[in-house]
């Protein structure tokens, strides 16, 4: 339980440090976008390459993590049918709409609720890889390739996408993890330090990002906030429980698979909807409301389960 709460404080510590930059100022008008452009081209390749290098490939195909990548995907695609055909809301927006129903916050809040309520960060790294080598690379290309057609460019650039620095880390750090390779010292030490300013990046744009934002759920973006709060906070850890317990999963690797299907939409999906400029604004009042319910899931989760 302490473990939970730790992890909560910890990023809303740094939440709380953005939103008092952004209403001082001291960083200016446009920091939260500056941030974000820091965490997408800098901090957050980084920190892909130096995870997905040290990951585990057999950790990443058993029946627990298959059960997280399938939640996650089924969010999504759940979220992505009924914004574009019974919403009719932008291609775009939907795409950053469907990661807030199911990219779920497995690094900077996953890891330390995994090393303390789950018993190590390992727990939380299957989903974490998965979104990052499968999930946001295969986005990428969406939100690319609507980008270029909305500017008159060829669907024959499709290659493009696939320079995304994002996209081109996470194939490295996949190909140094499955050949067991690693870089040597002098390229992977400014590499970590890298790595270590892309969360607190994200979540200092984040905080910043709230001053001024309006009450969430009182927005224009009511109805899209609603269908992801349901599916991201009370259905995925719900079929989370019912399908892991249906597929016989024993009691730890039960618990962690609905921990990690409970927690809240990941700060990383904040800065993909600020880089491309759709659906920031769902997107921040997502991350906000689910955090905040991923508090008492959570808890009771661990409480039931363990």
């Amino acid at each position: 339980m302490t473990g939970v709460l730790e992890g909560f404080a910890l990023i809303g510590a740094i939440i709380l440090v953005g939103y008092v930059l952004g209403r001082t100022g001291i960083l200016g008008e446009r920091a939260d976008a500056v941030l974000s452009r820091l965490a997408f081209f800098v901090g957050a390749p980084a920190l892909l390459f130096v995870t997905l290098s040290q990951a585990r490939v057999t950790t990443l195909v058993d029946a627990r993590s298959l059960l997280s990548y399938a939640l996650a995907s089924a969010m999504i695609l759940t979220y992505v049918l009924i914004a574009r055909f019974v919403m009719r809301r932008p291609a775009a927006e939907t795409v950053i709409g469907g990661l807030c129903a199911g990219y779920v916050n497995a690094g900077n809040l996953g890891i330390p609720i995994a090393v303390y309520a789950l018993g190590g960060a390992q727990e939380a790294a299957p989903s974490m890889v998965f979104q990052l080598v499968v999930l946001a690379p295969a986005s990428f290309v969406i939100l690319d390739l609507l980008e270029r057609r909305s500017s008159g460019i060829r669907v024959r650039d499709a290659v493009a996408p696939l320079l995304n620095p994002l996209v081109l880390a996470s194939a490295a750090g996949v190909v140094c993890a499955a050949t067991q390779w690693r870089p040597p010292e002098v390229v992977l030490a400014p590499l970590e330090t890298l790595a270590g300013l892309a969360v607190p990046a994200m979540l200092l744009a984040f905080g910043i990002s709230l001053r001024g934002a309006p009450v969430p759920g009182r927005s224009a973006v009511r109805p899209q906030l609603t269908l992801i709060v349901v599916l991201k906070s009370f259905v995925q850890p719900l079929l989370a429980w019912v399908v892991g317990t249906a597929i016989g999963l024993d009691a730890h690797a039960l618990l962690a698979v609905v921990v990690i299907a409970a927690l809240p939409t990941a700060q990383n999906v904040f800065t993909y909807a600020m880089r491309y400029d759709r659906g920031v604004m769902v997107t921040r009042e997502s991350v906000l409301v689910t955090t905040i319910l991923a508090v008492p899931v959570v808890l009771v989760a661990a409480a039931v389960l363990s």
